[in-house]
């Protein structure tokens, strides 16, 4: 068993601090709102903290997953913050999906205080985490990510080093922009056949046994036919993600003419009102175009 932290209980962070907690793990969870800390405690025993510095107290591994660059640094570095409660060869391991440029400082910040770090977004949406089968990309040292591997295991299908610090973030972008283009290739197929009086359901159960299958059509289908969008990553998230995407292949030179054209669609949506809406919404801005 090892004690850990966990910081941030979102539809991410609070399925994965019960999976390190049923592996048998000694958990501290904190939250900024302190009743879904509480509601947590309840529901799986454990203790939690009033601030990020008290729930690291005597962790060997601290884990996070909050919302952007400014939460990130605030439950690092901020008054309170998790690395002035940690002792040293602490290793703290990052599930936000945040810029490079921010992982990198936060590295720096850490190794000053002879802490390690690890970026580790995640892939696999609310259901994976809550399901235990997240795909896991990391940055950071060998040895910072080989005390962390194992424990990460608890709610990961797959967990892998890319490279040094920031590779993590980096590989996630390319997660993001993939996912862009397939969710409007989807959306477009999908408007096409209603459109063109098809039954949509028909043509899924056809073309999702060839090259146009994706984890996309065979989770998403049915909600986007149906006009549901409660379900997962909401535009809102990825907004920020597509837009951590561009601002870095603005300066790496790489060029992402699709994931531009995808962004400002969901821009779109959002001014349709649907920020909160999950990913598969690109169909409604389809059809409300006509």
């Amino acid at each position: 068993m090892t004690k850990v932290a966990f910081l941030g209980l979102g539809v991410m962070g609070y399925p994965m601090a019960g999976h390190l907690h049923a592996k048998g793990h000694e958990v501290t969870v904190y939250n900024r709102t302190a009743a879904k800390a509480e509601r947590w405690v309840e529901e799986h025993g454990g203790s939690m903290a009033w601030t990020p510095q008290e729930a690291v107290a005597g962790a060997e591994l601290v884990f996070a997953c909050v919302g952007n660059d400014d939460d990130l640094r605030a439950i690092c570095i901020g008054p309170d913050g998790a690395f002035a409660g940690m002792t040293a060869g602490t290793i703290f391991v990052d599930h936000t999906t945040v810029s490079a440029a921010v992982t990198r400082d936060m590295c720096a910040a850490a190794a000053a205080l002879d802490l390690g770090f690890v970026d580790a977004p995640v892939s696999g949406g609310q259901a994976g985490a809550e399901k235990g089968v997240l795909s896991v990309m990391c940055g950071g040292t060998q040895a910072h990510y080989g005390k962390a591997e194992a424990i990460i295991s608890a709610y990961a299908r797959i967990c892998r080093r890319i490279g040094d610090s920031g590779a993590g973030q980096v590989a996630k972008m390319c997660n993001q922009i993939a996912i862009a283009g397939l969710v409007q290739g989807l959306s477009e197929a999908l408007h096409f056949a209603e459109k063109a009086g098809l039954d949509g359901a028909a043509v899924v159960e056809v073309i999702s046994q060839g090259a146009a299958g994706s984890w996309q059509m065979a989770n998403r289908y049915e909600t986007m036919l149906s006009g549901h969008f409660e379900h997962g990553f909401a535009v809102d998230w990825m907004r920020k993600d597509l837009g951590i995407c561009l601002d870095t292949a603005n300066t790496t030179g790489a060029s992402l003419p699709v994931t531009a054209l995808v962004d400002q669609f969901y821009k779109d949506v959002q001014k349709m009102g649907g920020g909160r809406w999950d990913t598969s919404s690109l169909i409604k801005r389809l059809r409300h175009l006509g």
